[in-house]
């Protein structure tokens, strides 16, 4: 039995709390936030996973029991600092650590091609990124936005426009980054390429929130196969998924 630790109650915990429910191998023992920390460290239990899917202000206290513990970590948190963002993947000296922002499948094969297309048409094509989420979304671009901006520009060569207002004059050596908010959207990311009387998009598109809970389990079974290191999507995606039974 995987002994589980959820950290972050939001609807992502809560539909990840379903669905291993429905595991025959693994079970959460514990739901942990800052008031009941030190519960952790007195289970008769140990913990072999923890889900991390809350906010950038408990990281401290997921590291602190991941360097404890040894626990494989599977985090999906948005919004780290660049510097709790370094201190995420060092953790991979000490256990197995998983870190995206977005685990649909579909979403990690958009962003392979996306690295893919974007050497053929950056040349004569204008990109655009939208994004649309639903109403009760907290940040802006979405993480998915900025690993999309991250794809097709690594080097940082483009200047970034977050939306445009007023007299921006002619278009210079850019890419726009448009996040519409509303109505109760699972999530939306496209990237435009604009070319002289064409035009292609690549789309993805949620249908469900579940899928980010079915591919976040997905990719603890595979994380729970893996020596310690420091691990992203791409690498999960070149192996096969082990799924929840």
């Amino acid at each position: 039995m995987i002994h589980v630790a959820l950290c972050g109650y939001g609807h992502m915990g809560k539909m990840l709390q379903q669905k291993i429910k429905h595991c025959h191998d693994m079970e959460i023992i514990m739901i942990v936030n800052r008031c009941n920390e030190h519960d952790l460290y007195q289970l008769k239990q140990p913990i072999e996973l923890m889900l991390d899917f809350s906010h950038p202000d408990y990281f401290s206290m997921v590291s602190r029991y991941v360097k404890y513990s040894g626990c494989a970590l599977l985090s999906g948190t948005t919004g780290f600092s660049s510097a709790q963002y370094d201190h995420l993947k060092s953790l991979g000296s000490k256990s197995r650590v998983l870190h995206s922002v977005n685990y649909s499948l579909g979403t990690a094969v958009m962003l392979k091609m996306i690295r893919s297309v974007t050497p053929i048409l950056a040349d004569d094509f204008d990109m655009e990124i939208m994004e649309l989420h639903h109403n009760q979304k907290q940040d802006a671009p979405s993480g998915t936005a900025k690993l999309m901006l991250e794809a097709i520009d690594p080097d940082k060569k483009y200047k970034v426009c977050f939306g445009r207002s007023g007299m921006v004059g002619t278009r210079q050596k850019e890419i726009g980054i448009h996040s519409l908010r509303g109505g109760s959207s699972a999530g939306e990311h496209s990237i435009l390429y604009l070319g002289n009387d064409e035009k292609l998009e690549i789309k993805h598109t949620a249908i469900s929130r579940q899928i980010f809970a079915e591919g976040a389990l997905r990719a603890a079974y595979w994380l729970l196969q893996k020596p310690n290191g420091f691990y992203d999507l791409d690498q999960m995606i070149e192996e096969n998924f082990y799924g929840c039974k």
